[in-house]
């Protein structure tokens, strides 16, 4: 079986159980899933019967300085118990704020969006104790994912943004998703708003080089929407030629690490998600017969 999963959306509920194709993994986003019964839960459990489960979360704003919801904590957690996923994943991202003189919810609101953190000390103390907390109530890793961003921090960073996870990793013990396809949407962005000058590719690849490989847990490829002066990570699209690329070269740096074909707007047929699939999976076995002939000419040479 190959490494790529698909994200499983409403519009394919039926079909996919019906059809039950071949796939490492299905993953949900949790919040979709959260209280104790009802229709949505009762399908995740049928195809919790066929396909390991993989729980993605956009709601946790694991960066969030005035700390996470303990009432999503605790229906993460209820869900974690209830399913047995093979991964449960979120975010470096801010998503809670208070607002002096609010009375909603005690003055914290909810941004409804991932939300950039600064690549500083303190936002890092911030993210690691809430992972910790959240890993606490799992008793298991959270794998985060690095986030496409349409602002920045860098007068306030005291790390480039693979500095950054890779000591949230060491410091939290936790895992890393790594998006790639976020990864190509902020090096586009850098060189839109003049930022950067590099060509996309190489600054992606050198961000890929910095991560620690022993931390990565899981990829992400996904399309993306190119707009007059910003780009969107809008998961609409097949993935372009560009991010299959990085993709090629994360696999070549982090090993076949299971892979997911992201898919959320303008949700197309459930066969041309499995085609997606099956394109990760050919370039991952590529990778793999590469590094193979690669270590059989190193035992030539060395023999020789």
């Amino acid at each position: 079986m190959g490494l790529a999963g698909i994200g499983w959306r409403h519009a394919h509920y039926g079909q996919l159980l019906q059809a039950l194709p071949t796939l490492p993994f299905l993953e949900v986003h949790s919040e979709n899933f959260f209280g104790q019964g009802g229709a949505a839960l009762a399908v995740l459990e049928q195809a919790r019967g066929h396909y390991p489960i993989s729980l993605h979360g956009v709601g946790l704003g694991l960066g969030s300085a005035c700390g996470i919801d303990p009432w999503h904590v605790q229906q993460l957690v209820a869900l974690a118990e209830r399913i047995d996923p093979v991964r449960v994943s979120d975010h470096a991202c801010f998503a809670r704020a208070v607002l002096p003189g609010d009375s909603v919810a005690g003055g914290v609101v909810h941004g409804a969006d991932l939300l950039p953190l600064p690549f500083s000390h303190a936002a890092l103390d911030v993210l690691c104790a809430n992972v910790q907390q959240v890993q606490d109530a799992l008793k298991r890793p959270l794998a985060v994912e690095n986030l496409s961003a349409y602002v920045s921090f860098n007068e306030q960073a005291n790390f480039s943004e693979p500095e950054f996870l890779n000591a949230l990793a060491r410091r939290s013990g936790c895992h890393l998703l790594v998006d790639v396809n976020n990864i190509y949407v902020n090096a586009l962005n850098d060189r839109l708003r003049g930022v950067s000058a590099e060509e996309p590719l190489i600054s992606c690849r050198r961000w890929l080089d910095a991560i620690d490989a022993s931390a990565v847990a899981e990829l992400h490829v996904a399309g993306h929407c190119v707009l007059p002066g910003v780009v969107i990570d809008d998961h609409g699209s097949r993935v372009c030629a560009e991010v299959w690329q990085l993709y090629a070269h994360a696999l070549e740096r982090f090993g076949p690490v299971p892979s997911l074909v992201e898919w959320d707007t303008d949700v197309p047929a459930l066969e041309v998600l499995l085609h997606e699939a099956a394109h990760t999976d050919a370039i991952a076995q590529s990778v793999a017969q590469a590094a193979m002939q690669s270590t059989a000419q190193s035992a030539t040479k060395a023999r020789a």
